[in-house]
């Protein structure tokens, strides 16, 4: 599951930095804030991988 979300967020990270790329290509703010609001996403959804799994780790020592 892991390498799956890892996979999936360096595809996020790719894909926002060829939007920050575009935006400075063409000068257009709103692939800038695609690119950032892209790569926001792709932190959360580690973030909250992360949480998840410590709050899973505490529930399950808990129920042993």
């Amino acid at each position: 599951m892991l390498i799956s979300i890892l996979i999936l967020d360096l595809v996020l990270v790719a894909w926002s930095l060829s939007l920050i790329q575009k935006a400075f290509d063409y000068q257009e703010f709103s692939f800038m804030l695609a690119g950032i609001l892209v790569a926001f996403c792709a932190v959360a959804m580690l973030f909250v991988y992360f949480l998840m799994g410590n709050c899973l780790l505490h529930f399950q020592r808990i129920l042993h």
